[in-house]
């Protein structure tokens, strides 16, 4: 009965085990990830150039800056 009893204990702990180092990674992932601007205080001066240009021109004749600032937004990390 007790070798019974420590095949079903060592998978329950096997498992505490992973749970703790997926949460340590999860939380490891997330620090990395994080925006180091907020996305209003990123790229001021590609930011202003694109809204120049659409108040000035119209949206679509203003694909070159709105993609230049989507780029800088990507490098400041901003997933947009």
């Amino acid at each position: 009965m007790s070798g019974a009893q420590l095949q079903s204990a060592s998978p329950a702990l096997t498992i505490q085990g992973s749970q703790k180092n997926v949460g340590s990674v999860a939380v490891a992932t997330a620090a990395e990830s994080k925006p180091k601007k907020k996305i209003c205080c990123a790229c001021p001066d590609t930011k202003r150039l694109r809204d120049e240009c659409i108040v000035e021109h119209g949206e679509s004749a203003c694909t070159k800056w709105i993609e230049a600032h989507r780029l800088c937004l990507r490098a400041e990390g901003l997933n947009v």
